[in-house]
C-alpha cells in the first residue's frame, strides 16, 4: 500500500499544501521546526486518528484557525481508499471514501502505518505503559475486534476504579454486590484482551528473533515475554484464565479498596524483552537496547504484511541519525523496493545508503514542501 497524494489544510504550520507522492522512499530534508515531523504526524493521524506526540487534538489546528483537515488517497492491492480527518472545537471526524465513520474501530486499518521515531528507542528502556501502548496500537491495526474489546475493558476498568474509590474505609453491602457484578464483566473483557496480546507477541517474536539474530550476526537471541499481573500463562483455556484472574482479584481486594485502584489486569501487565535470557532493559547495553527496539519495529512491518497481504507505510522520523551505520544498513536493506517510506532528516549527506541516494527528496521550509 502507499499514499498516492495528501493534502493538509490549516494543520500545524501547514496553511494549505497538496503533494503527489511516489511509491518509493521519500526523504524530507530541513532544519528543525520547519514542518518535517508535522507531515509524519499527519500520516500517523490518517492511520490511527490520533497524534503520536500529543493527546490534545486542538494543538494540531493551525494558529488562529478553527479547524484542520487531512485528506489522502491510499492505494492498496485490492482497492483504493480516500481518507479524511477533520479536527475542530466540536471534536474529531473521520471519513472513509466520503462516509463518516462513527466508530474508530471501523476506520483504523484502512491505512497501515509503522512509525519509528527516536522516542521508540525507549520501547525497551522506557516504562511498561510504552510497551502496552505499542502492543495495543499494533494489534488494533490488524484487528478491529481487539479495539472493541480493549475499549470495553477500559470502560469497565474506569467504572471499577470509581466504585473502589467509594468503598474506603468500610464498603456497604450494596457496593460489595455491585463490585461482584462488575468483576465478572471485568474478567470477561480482560480475558479477551490478554489472550489476543499473548497471540500477538508469540507471532511478533518469530520475526523479531530472526531479525535480531541477523543484525547481531548470530551472537544474540531475542525473546519476547508477556509478564502478566496475575498468575496466568499463554496455554491456559479462557475459563481457567478467568478463574485465575478471579482468584487474584480476591487476593488483592483489601489493597484495591484501600488504594481505590484495580491492581490486576491488562492495564498492569508488562512485556519483557530478553537478550540471551537476560532482561535487556536492566542488563543490556545501549547498543543492545537499540538493536532490540529496531528488531521490534522491523518485525512489526513483516507481521502486518503477513496479516493484510501487503506492506504497511513506514515513517522514519529523524531516527536514522540515532542508529549507527550497521543498524541503518539492516533497516534500509530490509525496506528497499518493498515499502513506501518517509524519512525526515536535517542532512541527507549523513546517510550513506543506495536506498537514500535513489530516493525522492522534498525540502521543508516554513510550512512549505518543495520537491527537489
Amino acid at each position: 500500500m502507499y499514499v498516492k497524494n495528501i493534502r493538509l489544510k490549516q494543520y500545524r504550520n501547514y496553511e494549505d499544501i497538496a503533494l503527489q507522492i511516489e511509491n518509493t522512499v521519500n526523504v524530507i530534508v530541513g532544519e528543525n521546526a520547519q514542518g518535517k515531523t508535522n507531515l509524519m504526524e499527519a500520516i500517523h493521524m490518517l492511520a490511527f486518528a490520533k497524534s503520536h506526540r500529543t493527546s490534545k487534538d486542538k494543538e494540531l489546528i493551525g494558529w488562529n484557525h478553527d479547524f484542520a483537515r487531512i485528506e489522502a488517497s491510499v492505494e492498496r492491492k485490492q482497492r483504493h481508499v480516500d481518507l479524511e480527518v477533520v479536527l475542530s472545537a466540536k471534536g474529531k471526524k473521520v471519513k472513509k471514501n466520503g462516509i463518516e465513520q462513527k466508530k474508530l474501530s471501523e476506520y483504523i486499518g484502512a491505512c497501515n502505518v509503522v512509525m519509528f521515531a527516536p522516542e521508540d528507542l525507549n520501547l525497551v528502556k522506557g516504562g511498561p505503559n510504552m510497551r502496552r501502548r505499542f502492543i495495543d496500537m499494533e494489534i488494533g491495526q490488524i484487528s478491529p475486534v481487539y479495539l472493541h474489546d480493549l475499549s470495553k475493558y477500559q470502560r469497565i476498568l474506569k467504572q471499577r476504579n470509581q466504585l473502589l474509590k467509594g468503598m474506603f474505609p468500610v464498603p456497604s453491602q450494596e457496593q460489595e454486590l455491585t463490585l461482584e457484578v462488575i468483576d465478572e464483566q471485568y474478567i470477561e473483557a480482560a480475558v479477551k484482551v490478554i489472550q489476543r496480546r499473548y497471540g500477538f507477541l508469540q507471532q511478533l517474536e518469530r520475526w523479531a528473533s530472526e531479525i535480531h539474530t541477523r543484525i547481531t550476526q548470530n551472537r544474540e537471541r531475542l525473546e519476547l515475554r508477556y509478564d502478566p499481573s496475575a498468575n496466568i500463562h499463554a496455554e491456559m483455556e479462557p475459563s481457567v484464565l478467568a478463574e485465575e484472574l478471579r482468584t487474584e482479584l480476591g487476593r488483592r481486594r483489601e489493597n484495591e479498596v484501600r488504594r481505590g485502584l484495580s491492581l490486576a489486569g491488562p492495564h498492569r501487565d508488562e512485556m519483557k524483552l530478553l537478550v540471551n535470557e537476560r532482561d535487556v532493559q536492566t542488563y543490556g547495553s545501549q547498543g543492545q537496547q537499540r538493536t532490540a527496539a529496531l528488531s521490534l519495529k522491523m518485525a512489526e512491518i513483516e507481521l502486518i504484511r503477513a496479516y493484510v497481504g501487503e506492506y504497511p507505510i513506514l515513517l522514519l522520523d529523524d531516527v536514522l541519525s540515532e542508529l549507527d551505520q550497521h543498524r541503518q544498513s539492516h533497516l534500509l536493506d530490509a525496506i528497499q523496493g518493498k515499502v513506501q517510506t518517509f524519512v525526515t532528516t536535517t542532512s541527507i549527506e549523513s546517510i550513506k545508503h543506495e536506498t537514500i541516494e535513489r530516493a525522492t527528496v522534498f525540502t521543508a521550509r516554513k510550512g512549505q514542501l518543495e520537491k527537489q
